[in-house]
C-alpha cells in the first residue's frame, strides 16, 4: 500500500477498535482482544478475518517504524469498512458475486481522504490538532468514566419501542450469531423484542460446541451494577426451553459466564418429580474448566398444580429477573404476577470471581431437536451503575 492508504488503513482500524471496545486503540491486542474483534466483525458483517493478522495489524499501526510492515488484502480492508460503517449483513459469496468491486474499502478512503488537508503548508497544523484533539478526547473520557464511577446511579434503559437494526445498533446493542429467520420476526409483537427459542446452549456438550443464535448483547462499562428485564408471557413448557439474562467474560463464551433465567425442567436424575418452571442460575469458570455449577434452583411453578388452579397460570403473565453485583457477590432476584409492578425477591447471593464485560439478553432450548421453538416477548431491559460499597 501507499501512504495514503497506509493512513486509512490506520485510521480504519482505530475506528473498527474503538467501536467493538468503546475506547481508543493505545495498545497492541492480545490474542483474547484480537479474536473478540474478529467475532464482532464476524457476527455484524457475515465476513471473517484472521485474528492474528489483526494482531500484528495493532503492533504495526501503533508503531510501523520498527513493526514488520503489514500489507492487508483488499477484501480485509474492505470487510473492516463494512464493520465501521454498519454496512448489511452477507457472505463471502454473495460478496463476490454482487460487491467484488469492495465498494466499502473506498468508500471509507474516500471519506478519510477529504478529511486530510493536503495543502503542505497546513499538514503541521493539522497534526497538532489531531494530537491536541485526541488529547481533548482521552482527558474527557477519563473524565466522563471517572464520573460514571463516582456518580454511581447512571444508567441505560431500553423499552424496545424501536427495535430495528440502526436503532438497536445505535444504542450499542450487537447481536451474536443471527439467525435471519428468526430475527426478522422480532418485532412481531409491537412494542416488544421477541426473540426465539432456538437450538443452542453457553456451553458444549459431547456432540455440540457453544453457540446461543440471536444472542442480543452489550458492553458494561461498570465495575458494579444491577441489571434487570421484564418478560411478557414467557411460560416455557417443554425440556430446556428458558431465557433470561447472560453475563459474560467474553462474546466467544469460552470465559467465565452467569446465566439467569426462566426455564422448564423435567430431570430429576432417575427420581421422579412433578415438571416445574423454575429460576435457575448457573456459573461457569469457562472453557478446560469442567462443568458449569447450578447456585439457583428455584421451582415458581408445578404444572402438575395447574390442573386444579389453573388461575395460578397468571404468576407468569409478568416476569422480571435482576442480578445485582457488587465486588464478588452477585444476588438473584425475581419478580411475577398477574400486575408489572409487582415487588422483586431474592432467590439467592452467590460470591463468584468474575468480572463481566457483556451483558446479554437470550433464549434458548438446549440441544434438544425435539423441543419446540416458541417467542419470548422481552419489553424492558435496564442496567445502573452501583458504587461497590463505597
Amino acid at each position: 500500500m501507499n501512504h495514503s492508504d497506509n493512513l486509512a488503513f490506520a485510521a480504519l482500524f482505530k475506528e473498527a477498535y474503538l467501536k467493538c471496545f468503546r475506547q481508543a486503540l493505545e495498545n497492541p491486542l492480545s490474542e483474547t482482544e484480537s479474536k473478540l474483534l474478529c467475532n464482532q466483525v464476524l457476527d455484524q458483517t457475515g465476513l471473517s478475518i484472521g485474528w492474528k493478522s489483526v494482531k500484528n495489524y495493532s503492533f504495526f499501526i501503533l508503531d510501523n517504524n520498527t513493526a514488520r510492515p503489514e500489507n492487508p488484502s483488499v477484501a480485509t480492508l474492505d470487510t473492516l469498512a463494512r464493520y465501521v460503517l454498519g454496512a448489511p449483513y452477507t457472505s463471502e459469496i454473495k460478496r463476490k458475486n454482487d460487491e467484488s468491486h469492495y465498494p466499502y474499502w473506498f468508500l471509507y478512503k474516500k471519506q478519510f481522504n477529504r478529511t486530510i488537508i493536503k495543502s503542505p503548508a497546513k499538514r503541521w497544523l493539522a497534526g497538532i490538532l489531531v494530537f491536541a484533539g485526541g488529547v481533548v478526547i482521552i482527558i474527557l473520557s477519563l473524565i466522563y468514566f471517572n464520573y460514571i464511577r463516582a456518580r454511581g446511579a447512571t444508567e441505560f434503559s431500553d423499552n424496545f419501542k424501536s427495535i430495528d437494526d440502526h436503532s438497536l445498533s445505535s444504542k450499542g446493542w450487537f447481536i451474536k450469531a443471527p439467525d435471519n429467520q428468526y430475527w426478522n420476526k422480532r418485532s412481531a409483537t409491537p412494542g416488544e423484542l421477541s426473540i426465539y427459542t432456538l437450538k443452542g446452549d453457553n456451553w458444549a456438550d459431547p456432540v455440540n460446541q457453544p453457540g446461543i443464535k440471536n444472542l442480543l448483547l452489550r458492553p458494561i462499562p461498570y465495575d458494579c451494577f444491577t441489571a434487570e428485564i421484564h418478560l411478557h408471557d414467557f411460560i416455557p413448557r417443554q425440556e430446556w426451553q428458558q431465557a433470561g439474562i447472560l453475563l459474560l467474560e467474553d462474546t466467544t463464551l469460552s470465559g467465565k459466564s452467569i446465566r439467569l433465567s426462566i426455564a422448564y425442567n423435567d430431570f430429576f436424575g432417575g427420581y421422579s418429580g412433578s415438571k416445574e418452571i423454575l429460576i435457575q442460575a448457573i456459573t461457569s469458570l469457562g472453557k478446560g474448566f469442567g462443568k458449569p455449577e447450578e447456585v439457583v434452583h428455584k421451582p415458581i411453578l408445578f404444572l402438575d398444580s395447574l390442573v386444579h388452579h389453573p388461575v395460578l397460570i397468571n404468576n407468569l403473565r409478568n416476569s422480571a429477573l435482576r442480578i445485582e453485583k457488587e465486588g464478588k457477590k452477585f444476588r438473584f432476584l425475581y419478580s411475577g404476577g398477574i400486575t408489572e409492578n409487582t415487588a422483586f425477591k431474592e432467590i439467592a447471593s452467590q460470591e463468584f470471581d468474575m468480572q463481566p464485560k457483556y451483558i446479554g439478553i437470550f433464549a434458548i432450548k438446549g440441544f434438544k431437536d425435539s423441543t419446540e421453538v416458541i417467542p419470548v416477548h422481552f419489553n424492558f431491559f435496564r442496567i445502573v451503575a452501583n458504587n461497590c460499597g463505597k
